[in-house]
């Protein structure tokens, strides 16, 4: 049986308000927040799960994303 994620467990308007607030945390405290270190989170990666129904597990792509969500 396959794995299918389903799409839009979360709102576009939330998954857009938390990336806004990952990309402020990470300016503001050099790369960290309260849950620590922006290089090593796994947030943003959930948020595109949740949101879009897309698994990224691909290292090269994950740095990708993160680079141009809240460039590190």
């Amino acid at each position: 049986m396959q794995n299918r994620i389903k799409k839009s467990i979360i709102k576009k308007s939330f998954f857009d308000n938390e990336m806004k607030l990952c990309q402020k945390l990470a300016k503001e405290n050099k790369g960290k927040c309260g849950w620590g270190k922006c290089k090593d989170c796994g947030v943003s990666m959930l948020l595109i799960k949740l949101c879009k129904g897309r698994l990224v597990e691909d290292k090269s792509e994950i740095k990708k994303i993160k680079n141009e969500i809240i460039g590190i």
